[in-house]
């Protein structure tokens, strides 16, 4: 395969991969859109030199937040909004992790387990900060939803960013009284709480679907023998500011479980990625193992992966411009839309840019969708150019 990249493995084993595995339409929709991203199917349009020193095809986009092709663009239009939000006070970086106990029920309710996570987290963060012993007032929080480990499998936790000062009922800044937040026996307690009567809630409701062989009651015993553990929380060091953690999240709004860059070989019917932290450390799988680790993190569309709360949250504008005021810092501006050109600022090679001379590409022709999906694990022929001239 001559490019290591999530399309061309596509474009080489899902059509074999599909054949064998039964797959939601939502699944399906967007492993198609994946692979004919940026491709004549899609269409798109010619550029040239106006003095005819050079000539550009440039595909479409599909525009798919699982695709790593289109990630960069909509990860910098998310960052640069969230930036001009943030408070210039400590954050600290949380994260909530659901039992391995649970996947099997959360595999079969994506959706209420998301939701329930999302509360846990939330009602967990306020409960605690809202007490005096710790904070005593409404942080402002970002949460992200991640449900894959480095190797693709299933791990659902959430990233928070949380501020390190909140706003009280009588509009009075406070500050978080621990320099780590939270003590951890506390927060792992109060959200095992949250999160386990929460299900047993939906449990009650029937709007849970029970894994193959699983009982009500079985959950329940489940739940019950999970009571009495401990939950992995994991509170890290505090941040004079929450860009660095602001930028971790943003890797993970867009692009699905894995970039391109992490893909260094496909040969042979199988996969090789880097998996490591702090240093590379590979694995490879077969294809249509890799397909698999990859399209289980499909989410569903219009599903939320990323939810505001809080100073931080849309319905509380005025309180967090009061919070800037007496953090002495500008007041929010919304800032100005991130184009795709912004990408290519501080470039010296502009594609809408002539190479050559520096001036401006004009528009030459118009290509059309061709309507149908590239098979050979390659981007489709360039156009003739000199027929399009």
């Amino acid at each position: 395969m001559d490019v290591a990249t999530v399309q061309s493995i596509l474009l080489f084993g899902y059509a074999a991969f599909e054949q064998q595995h039964a797959l939601q339409q939502f699944v399906r929709d967007a492993t198609h859109k994946l692979m004919v991203c940026r491709t004549s199917v899609l269409g798109g349009h010619i550029q040239a030199c106006p003095e005819g020193h050079f000539t550009r095809v440039w595909y479409n986009s599909c525009k798919h937040r699982f695709c790593p092709l289109c990630a960069y663009l909509q990860i910098q239009r998310w960052l640069v909004k969230q930036k001009a939000r943030l408070l210039a006070c400590d954050h600290f970086h949380v994260i909530f992790t659901l039992p391995d106990q649970l996947r099997a029920l959360w595999h079969f309710n994506r959706s209420v387990m998301n939701r329930i996570l999302f509360n846990g987290c939330r009602d967990t963060l306020f409960e605690l900060l809202g007490d005096e012993k710790y904070m005593g007032g409404k942080p402002g929080i970002i949460a992200s939803l991640h449900t894959w480990t480095k190797t693709l499998l299933i791990h659902p936790h959430i990233h928070c960013l949380v501020t390190g000062c909140g706003l009280t009922e009588s509009g009075e800044l406070v500050y978080a009284k621990k320099d780590f937040l939270l003590p951890y026996d506390l927060i792992k307690h109060t959200f095992r709480r949250h999160v386990r009567t929460a299900i047993l809630k939906a449990l009650d409701k029937n709007q849970l679907v029970l894994p193959d062989g699983m009982s009500a009651q079985q959950v329940r015993n489940l739940l019950n023998k999970l009571g009495r553990k401990k939950w992995n929380i994991r509170i890290c060091e505090k941040y004079s500011h929450g860009t660095g953690v602001l930028i971790y999240l943003a890797r993970y709004v867009r692009g699905g479980p894995i970039s391109n860059q992490r893909i260094t070989d496909v040969s042979q019917g199988k996969v090789t990625f880097n998996y490591g932290r702090e240093k590379p450390e590979f694995m490879t799988l077969p294809i249509s193992e890799f397909i698999e680790r990859f399209l289980q993190h499909v989410p569903k569309p219009n599903s939320l992966l990323v939810r505001s709360w809080g100073l931080y949250s849309q319905r509380h504008k005025k309180d967090l411009e009061e919070c800037c005021k007496m953090l002495n810092q500008p007041p929010i501006e919304e800032p100005e839309k991130f184009l795709w050109q912004d990408c290519f600022k501080d470039s010296n090679n502009h594609p809408d840019l002539c190479p050559v001379c520096g001036k401006p590409l004009i528009p030459l022709k118009e290509l059309h969708p061709i309507g149908r999906i590239p098979c050979s694990g390659r981007p489709p022929p360039i156009p003739d150019l000199k027929e399009a001239a």
